[in-house]
């Protein structure tokens, strides 16, 4: 894949079907290349998170990456990160969103496991469903759906200490349950930077 100068390229990876999950606005006015490793989601590259090589190195702007690097398993995320970052120019970002199971662990621990927590578009949720994959959809037959690791704040940041990104920022989302991590390429060069594009993102 090649991108025309001056035009901006998102990656959405693992981004489901194509009336799941929207993209921020920031990304209004971007070209956005959807990726997925189920055929069925028509995504425009079918991939796994761990080998993008349709992509070429350093050639997109951003990767959005939101609830499916727990889909993979703990020893397959490094090289995912790595597949991310290669494909990013120098100016680059990824954003990462996945469960925060700190927090959905308080509610195991009240025996609330099977609790609707809130309602998606594609029907209740629970914390079983946010331990172990969307069970509605892995019941119809996507496999894929399911769970194979999880994240707490340092698990997550420690998955970028040997990754070549010049900064990292984290956030807590729980309301959403949810953790965010904003990797820059390049660091910026100041605490006020670094918290600008993650709010611009609205995260």
């Amino acid at each position: 894949m090649t991108v025309p100068d001056g035009e901006r390229v998102v990656v959405n990876v693992g981004c489901g079907p194509p009336n799941g999950g929207s993209l921020p606005d920031f990304f209004n006015d971007w070209r956005r290349l959807r990726v997925d490793v189920d055929v069925s989601v028509q995504p425009d590259i079918v991939a796994d998170l761990t080998d993008l090589s349709p992509i070429a190195d350093g050639s997109v702007h951003a990767v959005w990456a939101s609830h499916c690097i727990e889909h993979l398993y703990e020893y397959q995320v490094p090289t995912a990160l790595k597949e991310f970052r290669r494909v990013l120019r120098d100016d680059g970002f990824v954003c990462i969103l996945v469960p925060d199971l700190q927090v959905v662990a308080s509610y195991v621990a009240a025996d609330r496991l099977h609790e609707t927590l809130y309602e998606s578009a594609a029907g209740p949720v629970t914390p079983h469903d946010i331990l172990f994959g969307f069970g509605a959809a892995i019941a119809n037959g996507r496999p894929s759906m399911a769970h194979r690791c999880g994240f707490t704040p340092s698990m997550l940041m420690s998955v970028f200490k040997e990754l070549p990104f010049g900064e990292v920022v984290l956030r807590r989302r729980t309301a959403q349950l949810e953790l965010v991590a904003v990797a820059r390429v390049t660091a910026t060069p100041d605490n006020e930077d670094r918290q600008s594009l993650i709010d611009a993102l609205g995260l």
